[in-house]
C-alpha cells in the first residue's frame, strides 16, 4: 500500500452466521463438520483505495452493507475473506454509543474511549477541557451515560472522536439526532479536520449534505459496490433508482391490496365494479416505459412515462428567455407535459439546486393547494409558476423539474428530468438558505396533443395566487 493511501481494501467479503435456535449453534461447535446455520452475505468483494486527504461519502438503503464495511475498517469486525490495510489512526462514531459502557459516567467514558483510541492518560487530561468544552453537556458529565438523551449521548462521542487528533474520521449518521446548533458546530468542526489534511469516511442518507462535504462518494447496495464517482453524478443516478424502488412499492401494494379485495369481497362490496377494474388495468405492466422520450435525450431522467416533460423554459415578464437573473426579478417557469395514458391527479414541481445539486428549494402544485385538472391521454399540460428570484448569492444554479401522479405524501413519478436547465444568478450581499419562495402564482392549460385526434379536447384552464 502506498504511503498516499489511507485505506485499501482488497476482495473483502463479511459472512453473518443466522441460528434459527441458540442451541444449533452449540451444536456446531461440539459436533464440526455440518453447518448449522444460514448465512448472510452483507459485503461481497469490495475492492477500495481511499487516499489520504480524501473526504468520501458512502450512500445506500438501510441494510445495504453501510455500516458493515465502516466496522471493519475500523477495525471492529473482522472480514471473512480478504485483507484490509488502514494507515493512520481512526477515530469512529459508528452506531449510536458504540465504545461507551453506558454504567459509566461521561467524564470515566472520555478516559475509556480516549485509551482504546491510544491515547495515554496525560494526553487525554490534556485534551479534557476542549472535549467537555465542545460536548457542552454541563453537570451531566459526571452522570451515568444510561441516562443521556441521544443527542446528549452523540454531543459527547463526537466531541470525543475530533478532538483526539485522529487522521482518520469516521462518521455513520451520528449527526442526525443533534440540535441544529450543535450539527452546524460538527460540520464546521469537519472543515477544519479537512483543512488539516484529515481523511473522512461520511455515511448519510442526506445526499445534501453528502455532496457539500464529499468530493467522492460510494453507492452500496446489497453488499455490492454500485458505482463511485462525483457526489452530484451519484446523487442523481442513486435518486433515481430510489424512486424506482417506490414505484415498484406501490405497483406490488396496489396488486397485494387487489387481492386482498377479491378474497374478501365483502369488505368490498359498495365499491363500484369499474373502480375495481381500473384497479387491475393500473398495475398492469407498464407499457410506457419504452417509449422513448421526445426530447432533452442528454438528460438523465427516471418515471414510469405515463406522461413526459417535453420542455421548460425560464421567461422574463416579456416572455423572453432568458439564463441570468437577479434577486428580486420577476420570471416565469413554465413545464410541459404530455399524457400518454390517463393521469387523475398531476402534481408538477420544480427544485433549484446549486452546483453540488443540492437543493435549495422545491415546490410544487400540490404544497400550494394548487389542484391541476385530470389528463386524458394525448393531452398537453402547460404549467406555470410566476415567481421573484430569491435572494440567493450569485453562482451558476439548476432548475429541475418534475409530473407525478398522486399526492405530495404518495405518488407515482412520472417523469422527472435531473439538470435539463442551468441560470445563473447575479451577486448579492444577501443569503438565505432553504426557504418557501413567497409572492407564487400558478396557472395552467391543457389542450389535445398530437395529429392522431379526431376530435379537440375541451380547453381546461385555472390560476391562483399567493
Amino acid at each position: 500500500m502506498g504511503e498516499d493511501i489511507t485505506i485499501s481494501l482488497k476482495n473483502v467479503s463479511k459472512c453473518f452466521k443466522r441460528y434459527a435456535r441458540p442451541v444449533e449453534r452449540l451444536k456446531e461447535i461440539l459436533l464440526p463438520g455440518k453447518s448449522r446455520a444460514d448465512e448472510f452475505w452483507a459485503l461481497h468483494n469490495i475492492n477500495l483505495d481511499i487516499f489520504k486527504g480524501e473526504t468520501v461519502g458512502i450512500v445506500g438503503r438501510n441494510g445495504s452493507g453501510k455500516s458493515t464495511l465502516l466496522q471493519i475498517i475500523a477495525g471492529t469486525l473482522t472480514p471473512t475473506t480478504g485483507e484490509v490495510k488502514v494507515n493512520g489512526r481512526i477515530s469512529a462514531l459508528l452506531e449510536l454509543g458504540s465504545g461507551f459502557n453506558p454504567e459509566f459516567t461521561g467524564r470515566q467514558n472520555v478516559f475509556f474511549n480516549g485509551r482504546l483510541l491510544g491515547l495515554t492518560q496525560g494526553e487525554i487530561e490534556n485534551k479534557l477541557d476542549d472535549i467537555l468544552g465542545f460536548a457542552d453537556i454541563g453537570e451531566f458529565i459526571d452522570e451515568p451515560v444510561k441516562t443521556y438523551s441521544s443527542g446528549m449521548f452523540v454531543r459527547l462521542a463526537f466531541a470525543v472522536a475530533v478532538n483526539v487528533e485522529p487522521e482518520i474520521l469516521i462518521v455513520d449518521e451520528a449527526l442526525s439526532v443533534g440540535d441544529g446548533v450543535f450539527v452546524h458546530r460538527c460540520m464546521a468542526k469537519i472543515k477544519s479536520f479537512q483543512d488539516a489534511g484529515g481523511t473522512i469516511l461520511f455515511v448519510s442518507h442526506d445526499t445534501g449534505t453528502v455532496a457539500r462535504l464529499c468530493g467522492k462518494v460510494i453507492w452500496i447496495n446489497q453488499g455490492n459496490i454500485v458505482e463511485i464517482g462525483e457526489p452530484d453524478v451519484i446523487s442523481r443516478h442513486y435518486q433515481a433508482w430510489m424512486y424506482e424502488q417506490i414505484n415498484d412499492y406501490q405497483k406490488k401494494y396496489a396488486q397485494e391490496q387487489l387481492t386482498e379485495n377479491e378474497q374478501n369481497p365483502e369488505k368490498v362490496e359498495n365499491v363500484p365494479q369499474n373502480l375495481i377494474k381500473q384497479q387491475k388495468e393500473s398495475i398492469k405492466s407498464n407499457p410506457f416505459t419504452e417509449k422513448k422520450y421526445k426530447s432533452y435525450n442528454n438528460v438523465e431522467r427516471f418515471g414510469t412515462g405515463r406522461a413526459e416533460i417535453i420542455n421548460i423554459e425560464v421567461l422574463d415578464i416579456n416572455n423572453a428567455n432568458i439564463g441570468f437573473v437577479y434577486p428580486k426579478d420577476k420570471i416565469k417557469l413554465v413545464i410541459q407535459i404530455v399524457s400518454f395514458d390517463r393521469i387523475k391527479m398531476p402534481i408538477v414541481g420544480i427544485a433549484l439546486c446549486d452546483r453540488l445539486r443540492t437543493t435549495i428549494t422545491s415546490l410544487n402544485t400540490d404544497q400550494y393547494n394548487y389542484k391541476l385538472s385530470s389528463l386524458l391521454p394525448h393531452q398537453l399540460l402547460t404549467v406555470e409558476f410566476q415567481l421573484d428570484w430569491p435572494e440567493i448569492q450569485g453562482d451558476n444554479y439548476v432548475l429541475e423539474c418534475a409530473v407525478a401522479c398522486g399526492t405530495q405524501e404518495q405518488h407515482e413519478m412520472l417523469d422527472w428530468l435531473q439538470s435539463p436547465l442551468n441560470i445563473m444568478s447575479g451577486v448579492i450581499d444577501l443569503t438565505f438558505g432553504i426557504f418557501r419562495i413567497p409572492n407564487i402564482e400558478i396557472s395552467h392549460r391543457v389542450k389535445a396533443y398530437g395529429h392522431d385526434l379526431k376530435t379537440n379536447s375541451k380547453v381546461l384552464e385555472g390560476n391562483m395566487n399567493y
